[in-house]
């Protein structure tokens, strides 16, 4: 049935590819968008019968830049994947959504890899019908168009649903897992047979860790594989009652993956691998969640992440989640022994400012609120059948070659980074943490150009013999080692975050500033844009996920000196992952606190003493109403030393007790910290 509603669909387009018979300027889109297709119907047959595996190197970057060129950014002011460029050719009222159909036809490139058939014909019949309405006399209203994607997304949402869901819990869906388990990866050819967009780093990444004895390869492996490990051991759940495991990473990786994997095996655990969501229905925004390879151009990404506004209403809301409750009933014996993420995060790209165009689908404010209720209620249904009290989760970082020539040494630094003396930080920040106990608040007060002036409120201990506030944050989940943090109490947490430049989310920030009153946050701006507008606009959409509002989630003070020294070393500051950026220098989480939806579960430092400091007064609300309690996310934002005056403790009585003081710790029993920063020079903070 697929196959010949395919050679239905196939034959009109190869007519529309040698003659679109609409109107001008309508003919060149519906013809240039027709031979791209036809693109993918050939890719998928040379795929099917098997002749991809005779191509050769140079044949595969051949195919792959022609797959991906369109949106490279060298071609794409002329791309109708352009917003900007399909208004002024094809005009406001259609230019908009041909974009986004475009944008979503480009989906069919991993389908066709994939062999997804169902999947690319359900884009050629839209195309089609989107076609059809410019044959008539009359051009057709935006409202027949969006009307057209609107039934179709919706009439897809089973399909795409229940698909986006087994990828990430059935371990039978494993494309990519055959392909890191039996590709010959000496030969780079395999990097190509994903169907992603394949860049320099990606090559550059899969020679180099070839270049490593298998011992190095194997460390890095384990250093990976064992966090997840302790993280369930320290979090006191039972790793046996699990099945599967997530690994996420970026093309590349594919033999430090392979080890893994044989390292999961051996805890019981089959991976479930699967791709970045290429339809706007699945997407989260600009960001991409799963494995992934070059991404062609983070402006396309960019332009298109609002695309949901065609269609976001709550009846498509409903309709989205009526799917979900339905594909996890059907499934939940695969969610519930699911053990969670495990992640291997890249950083080195140069740091991407976007622009923000006025062509470009937003939502309204009526969608945005109704964007942060489907990601509530989204959490609630996978939390319901993937327990938070039950999984678990690791992250780790590596560099990739554009972060410029010095790459293999900043990458053997980041090994050593990332296997740092476990026991000497614990004893290290447990000091710090002994102090932090006995204060009722912390005092963060900017350096130079930083003009951060905040009071953080702390928790009161009961039993302090038994209880802390802060967890003593090792090489576990969350690698590398270097961080002591809390879930901060809201009222009386207040005052000024400010940081001159920061990479959130794989954007950048200049001079982000952000203010607290009783921990929520009641005005925020940058300086990216001309407009102020326009930079409130970037925060909240960024960093705010169009909530009104976020309480503090996190206040936590960095203790890695070392990833600080290499960051100034190799002036890389602003291209180090949140992951490592957040051990440098104190940093503060709006959204949900580290404990989200796993409250409940009794957390204990290695000590011996359990960490009280779990909820704020907003998390406390899920006990009545979990829609008000939860955001859906955690965004780490850091202080680096050199833009830090000071960190004090103010205890009851009302001393001060300082942690660190311009930029250097000075709590009695920290000095190995500052052993790192006698070799570093303070950068020139940016403005």
């Amino acid at each position: 049935m697929v196959l010949e509603r395919f050679s239905l669909a196939a034959e009109r387009i190869a007519q529309i590819a040698e003659r679109a018979e609409v109107p001008q300027p309508f003919d060149e889109y519906f013809q240039r968008t027709a031979a791209f297709i036809l693109q993918i119907k050939e890719m998928f047959g040379e795929i099917s019968e098997g002749r991809t595996k005779t191509y050769s190197l140079e044949k595969w970057q051949q195919v792959n830049r022609a797959l991906y060129g369109d949106i490279l950014p060298e071609h794409y002011e002329t791309s109708y994947g352009n917003p900007a460029y399909a208004v002024e050719t094809l005009g406001e009222v259609h230019g908009r959504i041909l974009s986004f159909l475009y944008a979503e036809i480009r989906s069919m490139i991993p389908a066709a890899f994939e062999g997804d058939l169902a999947d690319i014909t359900s884009l050629c019949e839209l195309f089609i019908e989107v076609y059809n309405c410019f044959e008539g006399e009359a051009l057709p209203t935006y409202r027949q168009i969006q009307q057209i994607v609107y039934w179709h997304v919706s009439d897809y949402a089973d399909q795409l649903g229940e698909d986006h869901i087994r990828r990430a819990i059935d371990p039978s869906m494993d494309f990519a897992v055959r392909i890191i388990m039996e590709s010959d990866l000496t030969d780079l050819r395999y990097l190509y047979t994903y169907g992603e967009y394949v860049s320099e780093n990606e090559l550059q990444t899969a020679a180099f860790l070839n270049s490593l004895p298998q011992e190095e390869i194997d460390r890095m492996a384990s250093v990976y594989t064992e966090g997840y490990r302790i993280g369930f051991i320290l979090g006191k759940k039972d790793l046996s009652k699990k099945k599967t495991v997530n690994i996420r990473y970026r093309l590349g990786f594919e033999r430090m993956i392979r080890k893994a994997v044989e390292n999961f095996a051996q805890m019981g655990l089959q991976p479930v691998i699967y791709r970045a969501a290429a339809h706007s229905v699945n997407r989260r925004q600009h960001e991409r969640i799963g494995y992934f390879g070059a991404i062609p151009n983070k402006q396309f990404d960019y332009d298109h992440k609002g695309d949901g506004a065609i269609y976001l209403d709550r009846a498509f809301m409903e309709r989205k989640l009526g799917v979900m409750r339905t594909v996890y009933e059907k499934y939940k014996e695969l969610a519930n022994v699911h053990a969670g993420p495990a992640v291997v995060e890249t950083f080195g790209e140069i740091p991407f400012v976007p622009e923000s165009k006025a062509a470009a689908y937003h939502l309204s404010e009526k969608q945005q609120k109704l964007a942060v209720e489907l990601a509530n209620e989204t959490m609630q249904i996978t939390n319901r059948y993937i327990r938070g009290d039950e999984r678990s989760f690791t992250i780790i970082a590596f560099p990739v070659p554009e972060i410029g020539g010095d790459f293999e040494d900043i990458f053997r630094e980041t090994v050593k980074i990332n296997t740092l003396d476990y026991q000497l930080y614990r004893r290290i920040q447990q000091t710090i943490i002994d102090t932090l106990d006995m204060g009722v608040q912390v005092h963060i007060v900017g350096a130079g150009g930083n003009h951060t002036d905040l009071t953080v409120q702390l928790p009161k201990l009961k039993d302090p013999e038994k209880e802390t506030l802060f967890e003593n944050c090792v090489a576990d989940v969350n690698i590398p080692v270097g961080e002591v943090f809390t879930s901060p109490k809201l009222a009386g947490t207040n005052g000024r975050l400010h940081v001159t430049k920061v990479y959130l989310n794989e954007l950048c920030y200049h001079n982000l500033d952000i203010i607290f009153t009783d921990g929520m946050i009641t005005g925020y701006s940058c300086t990216n844009f001309d407009s102020e507008e326009e930079n409130k606009n970037y925060v909240r959409e960024n960093v705010l996920f169009h909530h009104d509002t976020l309480p503090m989630g996190e206040f936590a003070i960095g203790t890695n000196t070392t990833a600080y020294v290499m960051a100034e070393k190799y002036q890389i500051g602003d291209k180090l992952p949140i992951l490592i950026a957040e051990k440098m220098g104190p940093h503060f989480a709006v959204g949900d606190t580290c404990y989200s939806w796993a409250e409940d579960t009794a957390v204990f430092n290695p000590d011996g003493k359990e960490i009280i400091a779990r909820d704020n007064e907003v998390s406390l609300l899920r006990k009545t109403d979990a829609s008000k309690a939860y955001f859906g996310c955690h965004t780490d934002i850091t202080i680096p030393y050199h833009e830090l005056a000071l960190i004090e403790v103010i205890t009851a009585e009302g001393r001060h007790i300082p942690v660190i003081a311009d930029g250097r710790f000075v709590l009695p029993g920290c000095e190995e910290l500052n052993r790192p920063l006698l070799f570093a020079q303070p950068q020139t903070p940016a403005v």
